[in-house]
Parts: structure tokens; sequence; C-alpha cells
């Protein structure tokens, strides 16, 4: 089958298009025909080499955490799903969606919604329960309370200020000065231009979902007294310090930091369908390119300025 893949750690154009084996399936997992992928910025620190420790130095290496496509096989002992069924999902702590196949434990997918191309679909599942993950199950975010969303125009945030509104808050998000209506659009309530407006001219916030990675300290803050902070990134240039930084402040001084790394099941992605096929939360989609073009979809994310998500469509 092919597959993304890079044979070192670089730039975007270490990234090509090969030939795998189809994954075997095992007891409790199925096989997805993989129709689209979404673009991480977790793919982009990984291609370049800044979690190498994580990543090690085996090559070739994979790309690409999410996907929507349909059942090919199920893997002995799995119930509940049927070959042809449109799913989506994310494969468990590891990598290698962007392919034409993918074999992935039977919990960690669910169906996709009803009224969404694969393409829409994708663009919701890492953002979609990641920001559920942190606004109701880590801040327990309430109707009323004031909210704040750093990167709110990108793949997590966009979702983030989607389910604050749904949830009741006002939204406040920080987004570049393009893309400011974009996010009024998703449900802010104030958008402000984040080269411009610094932290102390917010204001204090009841939740600050950080999606950014930088400045912890800084927007930590602005959390009034209980106040939650959630952080989904860290800053990749200064990694140590910043994982130290996140992991003493889970702790200690107030405010307190949520900072966890997702792993949803098959309730929260059914959760999420839920959201996405009453209208209460709608893809975000940025550019779709054939799973050909990854290179140019890496390099067009690296670039900034994102609203929503870049797509790959694994075509036949």
């Amino acid at each position: 089958m092919r597959a993304a893949l890079y044979d070192r750690y670089g730039p975007p154009e270490v990234l090509y298009v090969g030939k795998v084996p189809v994954p075997d399936v095992k007891p409790g997992e199925v096989l997805v025909r993989v129709r689209a992928v979404g673009l991480n910025g977790g793919e982009l620190y990984g291609r370049a080499g800044k979690v190498r420790l994580v990543t090690g130095r085996r090559f070739p290496q994979r790309t690409g955490i999410d996907f929507a496509g349909e059942i090919a096989a199920l893997g002995p002992s799995v119930t509940g799903v049927r070959v042809g069924e449109q799913v989506w999902g994310i494969l468990p702590r590891r990598m290698g969606s962007a392919a034409e196949y993918v074999a992935v434990t039977a919990r960690n997918i669910s169906h996709a919604p009803a009224n969404l191309t694969p393409e829409q679909a994708v663009s919701l599942v890492a953002g979609g329960t990641t920001s559920l993950t942190a606004l109701i199950d880590k801040a327990g975010l309430k109707p009323g309370e004031r909210l704040l969303v750093r990167g709110g125009s990108g793949g997590v945030g966009s979702v983030g200020v989607q389910v604050g509104a749904l949830l009741g808050a006002r939204v406040t998000a920080l987004a570049g000065a393009k893309n400011l209506d974009f996010v009024r659009g998703l449900g802010a309530e104030e958008a402000f231009d984040y080269r411009t407006t610094g932290p102390a001219e917010l204001g204090a916030f009841d939740v600050v979902l950080d999606t950014v990675g930088t400045r912890h300290r800084d927007f930590r803050r602005l959390l009034a007294p209980g106040g939650r902070m959630v952080a989904v990134s860290f800053d990749i240039d200064n990694t140590f310090r910043s994982l130290a930084y996140l992991l003493a402040s889970t702790r200690h001084g107030s405010g307190r930091v949520r900072f966890f790394s997702g792993n949803p099941d098959t309730g929260l992605l059914t959760r999420l369908a839920r959201y996405a096929e009453d209208g209460s939360i709608r893809h975000v989609v940025d550019t779709v390119r054939p799973l050909a073009d990854i290179a140019d979809a890496h390099r067009a994310l690296e670039a900034g300025g994102v609203r929503g998500k870049h797509i790959l469509r694994v075509e036949e």
C-alpha cells in the first residue's frame, strides 16, 4: 500500500509517498481503508527531528495520527461494527495514518458523522476530541465563565472556540489579524490579533485554553481566583524548560495547569460525532490536497495563518 514516509529528519522535502505492507489485523483491531487524514502540529515536530528522543532513529518513519474512512476487515473478537461502515478515529500514541490502510484497536474508532464527507469529518477528529477533553473533563468550563483560547483559528483552537460557545462561556480568542472575523464566526465574542495584543491587555479569565505552547507563565497570570489553564502544547524550542514548568504547575501555585496527552476512545468520538451531526460543532477545513502533496501541506502549516485543518485525501 502507499504511505507517507521519510528516511531522515529535515524540512518538508524529506517526505515522499512510498510502498509498505498492508498492516496485519490483530485481535481487537479493525483494518480501515483511509480516505482522509488531518495534518497536526506534532507531525511537523516529528518530521523535523525536534522530538527525536521519542521518535528515535529508525527509518523510514511514518506520519499522521487521525483518519476517516471505512472498515475493510475485522480482527477476532471485534463487535459493534461491520465491514463497509464509515468510521473515524485516532491512532493510540503512534503515527502512521497517512496511508491507504491502518490497523487500529476498535476502542479508538467510532462511526463517523453521517452528514460529513471524510475530508470534513477528519478536520474535527484531533481538535474536537482535544477540545472536549480540555474544556469539559479537565477545566470543567461552566456557562457564563470567561474563556481565552490561544491559537483560536488553528486545528484545535477553532474547535475549542466552538466548544466554549456551546457550553455557554464568554469566549475570547487570540489569532492572526486576517482570521479575527473567522474566529468571531465560530462563536468568539471578542477576538484580538496576538501580534499586537499582549496578555496584560486582556483582563482576567476563568479558563485559558493554550494551543500555542509558549509564554505559559504570562498567560497563567491571567487566571481569576479559581481559574484553570489547560495546555495542550509546549514550547518545542525549549522542550525541557517548558515541560518542567508545566509539570511543576500541575501541583504548585494558584491556578494550576492541566496538561494531558489525548487518547480518545469510542465514547468521546461518538460524543463528538453527535455534535457534528446536529450542527453544534461545524467542520473547519482550510485546504484539501492529495496524499502525494504531503510536503506542500507541511509547508503550508509551517507558514502559519491556518483556518482550521489542512487535509490530505487518500485516493485510490
